[in-house]
């Protein structure tokens, strides 16, 4: 009884063994490995930053951190002296010459830092909308990186502007991961801005907007002043007054309707009372967009009359009644419509 037992223990442990060893054939032992890169997070690189299977030794600082958010190199004799110090043998290196190692951060773009002191601007200083403020650093903006554990977003602590230079310095407070923040401090121009409507291409005298003419551009309010056009959609369809160049800012007072009616074009003149429509044919004198007063010479009677453009070559002459039944067979031969 007793010599069956120990057979069975003894049988027990093989089996124990056997499947210990088909373990470790399937995961091998567990020895420390330099890894090919890593990515670390505060001012110290550890061990186990470096080495798989540290074991006790993993939270044991070794070497300092690069800069937040840029990428250093340590060379792997490097790492296999740190670790000696502390009892780390058997170092795995995988034939690797060095060990890539990056600073995890949180990348606070220029574009927020602008945004920021454009909305102190915009509250401090009545400079209007924090889109319409323009602003000109005196030295490039560059992404500013912070521990990943940093919450919030820069704010600013300090703002001057000058009214007349436009000129502005900001101190801002970055949030750094503690209880403290950085400071950031720029400076530059600032100005309010308008978007207002440009000449794309050259546009001849009396020649009509269309859509593909007209751009819209961001220019200083002070610069522009207050009849400007700000809506594209009131200026196409116009006609210029006078030659425009392109990036002209374009005004109310430099566009007309389009003429429909040409100095020294053939024109229909149209004579009517209230029933009755007489027509005549004459010579613009002027040019006028519709809804406009010209004058036309009247080739039948040679006399010189006004009339109101009603649209391309037809102008309308409103006379009265008494005139028209005194003087019609003096002033023209007319083609009559009774209507």
């Amino acid at each position: 009884m007793i010599r069956t037992l120990i057979v069975a223990i003894a049988a027990l442990l093989l089996l124990g063994a056997a499947a210990q060893a088909q373990v470790t054939a399937a995961l091998g032992p567990l020895h420390p490995k330099l890894k090919a890169e890593a990515v670390v997070t505060g001012n110290l690189v550890r061990i186990g930053d470096l080495v798989d299977n540290a074991g006790l030794v993993a939270d044991v600082p070794i070497f300092r951190s690069p800069d937040l958010g840029t990428t250093g190199t340590v060379s792997t004799q490097a790492v296999v002296e740190a670790v000696r110090a502390h009892a780390l043998l058997g170092l795995d290196t995988g034939g690797l010459s060095e060990v890539a190692v990056t600073r995890a951060s949180r990348t606070i773009k220029p574009e927020t830092i602008e945004r920021s002191i454009a909305q102190a601007l915009a509250d401090q200083f009545s400079l209007g909308a924090p889109g319409d403020i323009s602003l000109n650093f005196d030295s490039d903006l560059h992404p500013v990186h912070v521990e990943p554990s940093a919450l919030g977003e820069p704010r600013v602590d300090r703002l001057n502007f000058d009214s007349r230079s436009g000129r502005f310095y900001a101190t801002l407070a970055i949030p750094s991961g503690r209880a403290s923040r950085t400071a950031l401090r720029v400076s530059g121009r600032a100005a309010a801005t308008v978007e207002v409507a440009t000449v794309a291409v050259p546009i001849a005298r009396n020649a009509t907007l269309k859509d593909a003419d007209v751009l819209m551009e961001r220019r200083p309010r002070a610069e522009v002043g207050r009849d400007v056009i700000t809506d594209r959609d009131k200026a196409v369809g116009l006609a210029a007054r006078t030659a425009l160049e392109p990036g002209q800012p374009l005004r109310m007072a430099s566009l007309m309707k389009p003429l429909v009616v040409n100095r020294n074009e053939q024109v229909t003149l149209v004579y009517q009372i209230p029933g009755i429509m007489l027509t005549v044919q004459g010579k613009a004198t002027t040019g006028g967009a519709v809804g406009e007063v010209v004058t036309v010479l009247n080739e039948q009677s040679k006399r010189i009359v006004q009339g109101v453009v009603m649209g391309p070559g037809h102008v309308a002459v409103n006379v009265p009644g008494r005139r028209l039944a005194a003087n019609v067979t003096a002033d023209v031969e007319p083609n009559v419509s009774n209507r």
